[in-house]
């Protein structure tokens, strides 16, 4: 009855042939712990020095309250909808739509950003190439990878997958292999770098670093997205989201201790900007320092990849729930006969993602916002809202210790607005262009949605 529910007879159906593992590793990937703990610790560690370690502490705990929200609410509406769905059958069709459109930023623009950081990761081994043609590429070909059945997209992201964790247990096995620093002090004396050497760090900047580490572990949620093409998704999604939160905390954290505790010069550490490539080619020599930034660019188009993948889905569910208007929702809802994939909304995802690759960074960092920060914090008012009604009460999953994870999350989330908006160049605007994507889909709901004869979510879901 479920995959009725989620599905109506008139729409082409996505085929269930993935496992618990295959939607792992198709989660993971879009989570990419190397690609993090190469391209975005260093900025924490630059930020909070030492501090980071206390930073992905607090953040490791918003996300395990975080994954245990997404555990609960896919487990109840497995849907490659995503989040949205869970908001609208909870919230109400106009908050699903607004977490629609700012799911729309949130995944279209992650590939062309990822794509466009791949020059920066050679840029040892192959110096002076070109940024956008390279990111063009890479997500062209990352597009016609993920027109591939889901099952053959698995295995080629669990190829990658492998290849990813390898550079890490690298990394891990190196820094640990020369411990020359005392770990208990980067919980008891934390430093952060300064002009005038290392002072101690202070809790504004291991709260920053704290929001940079949440950004980082980002990624676990994303098996909703595979959650109709999963067996007994409702019963086993939940079992998907934890493992790759717990994966991505050991292949992200890890590291990062192991980094600082083989630190010669602490402070030159916490200052570079490749701190984990210089450990590599300092102790292992340039010919392994080059095969580990071809690791992290394997890394990155895993990512690349599995977003796309992601986003189809997203697309497939949105074009499903009617939402954008025929013949759009037709096209974006077809799956191919033989591949079982949403080709068309595949194609709109990457050509998308190619053509923004020709856009500034630093644009489509601003456009993307802070559109996370929106989305848990949605997702927890689902839970809440979805608990307080028996909205979720057909979920197979509960979640531990309710209301504990949803009231983290909430708070944590405030304190990085907060922090976010006393950034003028940087969060401030990110904030700004998030709340004018809510108030643009607010207004397309209202205006154009109603007008054309409503929404399915207007009506109530008959479980």
């Amino acid at each position: 009855m479920l995959d009725d529910q989620l599905q109506p007879a008139a729409a082409p159906r996505l085929v269930r042939s993935l496992g618990v593992m295959g939607v792992l590793f198709l989660t993971l990937s879009v989570a990419t712990p190397a690609s993090s703990v190469f391209v975005i610790v260093p900025g924490m560690l630059q930020v909070a020095g030492t501090g980071a370690v206390w930073a992905m502490i607090l953040a490791a705990i918003v996300c395990v309250a975080t994954a245990f929200i997404y555990a609960e609410l896919s487990s109840a509406w497995p849907v490659a909808g995503g989040e949205y769905v869970a908001v609208a059958r909870t919230l109400g069709p106009l908050a699903g739509f607004v977490m629609l459109g700012v799911n729309v930023f949130n995944n279209l623009l992650f590939p062309p950003v990822a794509g466009l950081g791949i020059s920066a990761v050679l840029a040892t081994v192959m110096p002076g190439l070109p940024a956008v043609p390279v990111a063009a590429a890479v997500v062209a070909a990352s597009t016609l990878v993920a027109l591939l059945n889901i099952r053959v997209n698995a295995l080629v992201t669990g190829a990658f997958l492998a290849i990813e964790v390898l550079a890490i247990l690298v990394v891990v096995g190196l820094g640990f292999a020369d411990w020359v620093q005392d770990a208990t002090r980067f919980l008891t004396a934390p430093m952060m770098p300064a002009a005038n050497g290392l002072v101690p760090a202070s809790p504004a900047s291991i709260g920053l670093a704290a929001s940079i580490a949440i950004f980082a572990l980002n990624g676990y949620g994303a098996a909703v997205y595979f959650g109709e093409e999963m067996l007994d998704a409702p019963q086993r999604i939940a079992r998907a989201i934890l493992a790759a939160l717990i994966l991505t905390l050991a292949f992200e954290v890890v590291p990062v201790i192991a980094l600082l505790v083989s630190a010669q010069d602490l402070g030159g550490v916490l200052r570079h900007d490749d701190p984990f490539g210089q450990m590599v080619t300092a102790r292992g020599g340039s010919g392994l320092g080059a095969a580990m930034a071809l690791g992290v660019v394997v890394a990155i188009v895993n990512a690349i990849i599995a977003c796309i993948l992601a986003c189809a889905r997203f697309f497939y569910g949105t074009a499903r729930d009617r939402s954008w208007g025929a013949p759009v929702d037709r096209w974006m809802a077809s799956i191919h006969p033989r591949l079982g994939s949403p080709v068309i909304g595949t194609l709109v995802v990457g050509g998308v993602g190619v053509l923004c690759c020709f856009l500034p960074l630093t644009l489509l960092l601003v456009l993307s916002g802070t559109g996370l920060v929106a989305i848990y914090a949605g997702i927890a008012l689902a839970a809440i809202v979805g608990r307080r009604t028996g909205a979720t009460a057909h979920a197979p999953y509960r979640m531990p210790l309710y209301p504990l994870a949803p009231i983290i999350t909430l708070v944590a989330l405030g304190y990085i607005v907060w922090t976010s908006w006393l950034d003028l160049e940087e969060g401030r605007p990110g904030l700004l262009m998030t709340g004018a994507q809510i108030v643009g889909s607010a207004a397309y709901y209202w205006f154009v949605l109603r007008r054309r004869g409503g929404w399915p979510f207007q009506e109530p879901v008959q479980d």
